[in-house]
């Protein structure tokens, strides 16, 4: 193996680049070495350096894309469930909806709220309709009731009417004193389907 003669280098600044064949060996590695260094050196800053942002770019969208699959993929595995659920809910819905009254019906709620009070030994001062409130699936039907009895009996009149066929939900309970006992002073509510009242007036 040829040995390396450092003292040769000294010998560079009187070459003749006409003659290269016959430089020494030595000098022929250290120029060679410094024309990869200086192509090295071109390259990176004249065409790597300047697309480096281009690879963050990359990079990024990369990831992007990534979190982008992932979240269809979970969506895609869940996609029978979610399904399923939503089955689910419009079955429930479904069937709350039944459980409104009609507007055909809602007259004769207001005599099954004043049977169950009246079982209970309730008296009745007041029991109104007011201002029905239109929603978007349906429509509000509040009841001002006032009646008149012992707590045992306000208790028993307030679950029998939870348990009526229909829906109704008890609200803004006020319980007074006066000359002849305890009155209790609530607004009863119930809702009948958007989609009945369309029916009913075709």
């Amino acid at each position: 193996m040829k040995q390396f003669d450092f003292a040769k280098l000294k010998e560079i600044n009187d070459l003749d680049f006409e003659q290269i064949a016959i430089w020494p060996f030595e000098v022929k590695t250290v120029v060679a070495l410094f024309i990869v260094i200086v192509v090295s050196g071109i390259s990176y800053f004249g065409i790597v350096s300047p697309k480096l942002p281009l690879l963050d770019q990359a990079e990024a969208k990369e990831a992007e894309l990534k979190m982008q699959f992932q979240a269809k993929y979970r969506l895609a595995a869940n996609l029978s469930a979610y399904k399923q659920q939503l089955a689910q809910i419009e079955e429930d819905f479904s069937s709350m909806l039944k459980l409104l009254p009609t507007r055909n019906e809602t007259p004769g709620l207001l005599d099954d709220i004043t049977y169950v009070g009246t079982s209970e030994g309730l008296t009745f001062r007041l029991i109104n309709w007011e201002k029905e409130i239109p929603k978007e699936f349906y429509t509000e039907l509040p009841i001002r009731i006032e009646v008149s009895g012992g707590y045992h009996n306000f208790g028993e009149f307030v679950s029998k009417v939870a348990d009526l066929p229909r829906i109704v939900t008890m609200h803004d309970f006020e319980v007074h004193t006066d000359q002849s006992g305890l009155r209790l002073s609530l607004l009863a509510k119930t809702y009948r389907a958007a989609n009945t009242e369309n029916k009913e007036s075709k």
